[in-house]
């Protein structure tokens, strides 16, 4: 299982959503974790969805 700290990559852009810095352009607060994000998010750089996305290492 995924720690809260588990950073994810963007399969399509390489972008890399950090929970520590969220993702307040899109309304995601510092601190959220990638599984307590809506599934409706979008990658903020490509566009992709939240499916595009993989558990970096």
């Amino acid at each position: 299982m995924a720690s809260k700290r588990q950073k994810y990559r963007c399969t399509v852009c390489e972008h890399v959503y950090d929970p520590d810095l969220g993702d307040p352009d899109s309304g995601i607060p510092p601190g959220t974790a990638f599984e307590d994000i809506d599934e409706n998010w979008m990658c903020p750089v490509c566009g992709a969805t939240k499916a595009d996305f993989e558990p970096l290492d």
